[in-house]
């Protein structure tokens, strides 16, 4: 009791103050009147809530496949790239050489194959004429079909050093955001090494974890609805997943909340909690905007005619949404309740 007065006192005084330079509060007939709501019994939904984290469901680190000093750099951190486009370049001066080089393997395994192929045919000839023996056929046609081999493996070596030198050119795999580069511009790229780590903001889910108890009453079907609280805002899931396994360790499993597609302002990584409806309630509830919360003191100005706002201490429940919460103790059914705390403070203090 002496704390719950103890912050009205700190109330008053710091909206007495705001008044004016002389601590004189301002004359009633200028003062706005006080908003008001009350407290009232609603049907709310029962919820299982779980502290979550949000994850991009397509989020991949691309790496370098070829080894190379880095040329271009084209996107940065928080850039938006579109599909296809080009964020990393590898100097590409060694692979073209590599190219060209079983390019005129090639050239020089398709003229063996000529001789190789007429060859053959002479010698075809000249067995059906008598003049040579058939294992000289034999033999040429054994060369002709190495010939053919040769120039099919130089082909795909040739295949290969055009692969090779496509890895010096980095585009991105699906449009997203960059959300981590590894690299500088003139260090070098080796097999493996990390180039760019980049997210779809348009495909977010939460992963949250339940207990064993929890888990039984969350089904794929379950309705849910996803807390944003660094960004003050609600969501709709579009759909939920019940992982079917648990930790050995903790028993704990965990739910994926697919969320709505291109949700701006939600990033991976971001702290959520997620509302798992199980049933429905009779509840008493006053609107968000009309609580008081100083450290561990919760409090409500209730109004009652024309006596002044009343400062009292309340217990709040579980059951919440965007806009009203459950209270336990404090306030009764049909009580009217300031919507602005701050402001029914400086008609306390003004009487």
């Amino acid at each position: 009791m002496l704390r719950l007065k103890s912050l009205a006192a700190v109330a008053a005084a710091v909206l007495v103050a705001a008044c004016g330079r002389s601590g004189e509060p301002a004359p009633a007939t200028n003062a706005p009147a006080l908003r008001a709501a009350a407290a009232e019994v609603r049907e709310v939904q029962i919820t299982i809530s779980a502290d979550a984290v949000v994850e991009a469901v397509r989020q991949s680190t691309v790496s370098a496949q070829v080894t190379g000093r880095i040329v271009d750099i084209r996107f940065d951190v928080g850039d938006r790239v579109n599909k296809g486009d080009v964020i990393v370049r590898i100097d590409e001066r060694g692979a073209t050489q590599a190219l060209a080089a079983s390019e005129a393997q090639v050239r020089e395994a398709e003229a063996a194959l000529a001789n190789a192929r007429a060859q053959y045919e002479r010698s075809r000839q000249l067995v059906a004429q008598g003049f040579i023996s058939p294992a000289a056929l034999d033999k040429s046609e054994a060369d002709f079909k190495a010939a053919e081999s040769r120039l099919k493996a130089m082909l795909a070596g040739a295949g290969a050093a055009a692969t090779e030198r496509s890895f010096t050119t980095i585009v991105a795999p699906y449009g997203g955001v960059v959300a981590a580069r590894h690299v500088q511009l003139g260090e070098m790229a080796a097999p493996g090494r990390p180039l760019m780590t980049g997210f779809d903001p348009a495909t977010l889910r939460v992963v949250a974890t339940l207990s064993s108890l929890q888990a039984q009453r969350v089904t794929s079907g379950t309705r849910a609805r996803i807390e944003i609280p660094a960004a003050n805002r609600w969501l709709d899931a579009k759909s939920l997943t019940v992982l079917p396994s648990a930790d050995p360790r903790t028993h704990a499993t965990q739910v994926r909340v697919e969320l709505p597609a291109d949700v701006s302002g939600v990033y991976p990584g971001v702290f959520a909690r997620a509302h798992f409806v199980v049933g429905t309630a009779p509840r008493l509830l006053v609107p968000r905007e009309a609580l008081f919360q100083r450290s561990e003191v919760t409090a409500v100005y209730v109004l009652d005619g024309a006596k002044p706002p009343q400062l009292r201490q309340v217990r709040l429940g579980t059951a919440s949404d965007e806009r009203s919460v459950e209270v336990l103790a404090g306030v009764k059914p049909g009580e009217a309740v300031a919507l602005d705390p701050l402001l029914a403070a400086s008609r306390t203090a003004a009487r």
